[in-house]
């Protein structure tokens, strides 16, 4: 199927809110990656969302040119192209881009998607991601506000993180603290701010505990009802009834959390599951078990010539895809409920 249109990313996270699951977000950096989340997704039989980061689109532009936007355009074009033979639908998000970076990232993609807009197309990217943790929540909010007139011009989504995600990703670290719980006031606040879908549709990144990074199960302390709180207490300021989740909310940090943990929070609205830490393991895993086991293959050992059908990069990344692939596809079992994942 074609990207997701903006109508079709509605439905798919009104669907997700409705029957509490979530839609695995799986991190890519170049075509394979991109092509082995498809793949994944595709084999779940679901929907789903890929995404790109700051250091990932830098990286997926090549290591010499080295441009946030190039890469990230260059990973949206091809997968509009690839994303067509495949039976699933797909929408695309750019992830944390902290406020040093917005000039060079996010704001060029949402006027690049603005100028398709103009001329009757869908949008380039469904969705953006604006990390103002590392800035006083005023600020946070008020940056966020101008963002989100911008993007809903554009028919695009806007995420924000309220709260902070301790640890480390793409080279933004945050320390393991009691910023680490959202607070009703900040979910308050929020709200105030941004409205709720009368401006524009938005995602909250609220945090509960996460962490960036790799962690055992049960090493990392999620309180799940956090997010439950945040929801009552928005619900009660706008009159709605009791078990009503206003916000449309996105799991960052899940490396080691448990099963049940992430259920709990399936049922307090998160609609977005960021995964890219275990993704990552599940594509090198492969690469590093064939050059093991080819060791004398891919190195001209003691003068030979080696065996080109094993270093061709083929014969490694097939593997790398199919792995990345299978953890993808389990990630989509583990976010199931009751709901369908896939339209139709």
């Amino acid at each position: 199927m074609p990207i997701a249109t903006p109508e079709v990313y509605a439905e798919m996270l009104d669907r997700a809110k409705a029957n509490e699951f979530a839609y695995p977000a799986i991190n890519v950096t170049s075509s394979e990656t991109l092509n082995a989340a498809l793949r994944g997704f595709a084999e779940a039989e679901s929907d789903g969302i890929i995404q790109v980061s700051t250091g990932g689109a830098e990286f997926a532009s090549g290591t010499k040119v080295k441009d946030m936007v190039t890469g990230a355009v260059a990973l949206a074009e091809f997968a509009h192209v690839v994303a067509e033979k495949y039976p699933v639908n797909i929408a695309l998000h750019t992830d944390h881009c902290p406020k040093d970076k917005l000039d060079g990232f996010v704001r060029p993609l949402v006027a690049l998607s603005q100028e398709r807009v103009d001329r009757g197309l869908n949008p380039l990217f469904q969705s953006h991601m604006w990390d103002g943790s590392a800035v006083p929540l005023d600020e946070n909010l008020k940056i966020a506000a101008d963002l989100l007139e911008a993007t809903a011009k554009a028919r695009i989504i806007l995420e924000i993180e309220i709260g902070v995600v301790g640890g480390e990703e793409d080279g933004v670290a945050n320390e393991i603290n009691d910023k680490l719980y959202t607070s009703p006031e900040d979910y308050l606040k929020t709200v105030d701010a941004l409205g709720t879908g009368e401006k524009g549709r938005y995602l909250v990144a609220a945090t509960f505990g996460n962490v960036h990074g790799v962690y055992k199960p049960g090493n990392v302390k999620l309180r799940p009802e956090i997010l439950k709180q945040g929801q009552d207490v928005v619900a009660g300021k706008l009159g709605l009834p009791a078990g009503a989740k206003p916000f449309d909310l996105v799991f960052h940090g899940g490396s080691g959390s448990l099963l049940e943990e992430i259920h709990e929070a399936l049922t307090y609205g998160v609609i977005k599951m960021n995964i890219d830490t275990d993704t990552q393991y599940a594509f090198t895993r492969p690469i590093v078990g064939h050059f093991f086991t080819n060791y004398d293959g891919v190195l001209k050992v003691d003068g030979e010539v080696g065996n080109k059908k094993v270093y061709d990069p083929r014969s490694y990344l097939k593997a790398a895809e199919q792995g990345m692939a299978a953890r993808i596809a389990q990630a989509c079992e583990h976010l199931k409920s009751s709901g369908r994942m896939i339209a139709g």
